[in-house]
C-alpha cells in the first residue's frame, strides 16, 4: 500500500532523514519507534506532503506522492494525526472532527461521522464541547477522530499516546487496536514500546534520521 525509497529530507538546509526505507501493507499496522528527534514525525509529515523530499520516492496504492498536492493525498484516503493534536480551540469538538470532511468538500461526511462516532462513542458525548474545554488525552481522541474522517484506507499517528493520563491512553490503545480490526492500514511513532508492543505487527526503529532495526 505505502512504499518509501530511499528517502532524504531536510529541513533550512539541515539533513533530517537519511535514505529512508519503509513498507506498509495494506491492513497491516507498523510501529514506528525512536526517541525525540529521531525523525519520526519528518518521515509522516513528508508522507502527507508537509514537508518536502531532497530525494527518494513515496507511493500509495502505485499513486506517487512527492509531486501531489497535500489535499489530494488526503482524498486518496491517507489521515493525520499530529502529535500536538492541533484543534481549533473555539470550534465544538464535533466541528473539529468534520473540518477535514468539510475543506474537501466531501459528500457523505454524515455517514462519515457516524462511523467514527461508532468507533470512539465518546466524541458524541464531548461533541458539543469547545476543543479548547478538553483534557489532552480527549483532545488526543478528538483528533484522532478528525484522522478518520478522511483516513479511510491509512492512518500515520505521531505519538498518539504521548501525555495522557494512564486510563486515556489505555483507552487510545484500545480505538487504535480497532483501527486494523476495520481493515485499516496504520503507522504508529512512539519514543517506545510501552503502549503499542502488543497491538502492531511491526517495529521499525528510527535513529538519527536512519532507519535501524
Amino acid at each position: 500500500m505505502l512504499k518509501v525509497a530511499n528517502l532524504d529530507v531536510a529541513i533550512h538546509s539541515v539533513q533530517i532523514l537519511r535514505g529512508v526505507s519503509l513498507e506498509l501493507q495494506t491492513g497491516s499496522m507498523v510501529g514506528l519507534i525512536g526517541r525525540n528527534g529521531a525523525g519520526k514525525t519528518t518521515l509522516m509529515k513528508s508522507v502527507m506532503g508537509l514537508l518536502g523530499v531532497s530525494k527518494g520516492t513515496i507511493s500509495f496504492d502505485g499513486a506517487d506522492l512527492v509531486s501531489m498536492p497535500t489535499h489530494s493525498r488526503t482524498s486518496l484516503g491517507i489521515g493525520y494525526m499530529p502529535e500536538d493534536r492541533r484543534l481549533i480551540p473555539d470550534l465544538t469538538v464535533e466541528e473539529n472532527v468534520l473540518v477535514p470532511a468539510w475543506a474537501l468538500g466531501v459528500k457523505d461526511f454524515g455517514q462519515r461521522l457516524e462511523k467514527v462516532y461508532t468507533m470512539i462513542p465518546e466524541l458524541r458525548e464531548f461533541g458539543p464541547r469547545k476543543g479548547l474545554q478538553l483534557s489532552g488525552g480527549q483532545q488526543k481522541l478528538a483528533a484522532l477522530g478528525r484522522a478518520l474522517m478522511c483516513g479511510t484506507k491509512l492512518l500515520l499517528l505521531d505519538e498518539p499516546f504521548e501525555g495522557v493520563a494512564p486510563a486515556l491512553a489505555q483507552r487510545l490503545v484500545e480505538v487504535v487496536a480497532g483501527l486494523k480490526r476495520e481493515g485499516m492500514s496504520v503507522i504508529l511513532s512512539e519514543s517506545d514500546l510501552q503502549h503499542s508492543e502488543r497491538i502492531v505487527d511491526r517495529v521499525v526503529v528510527i535513529d538519527r534520521g536512519s532507519i535501524t532495526g
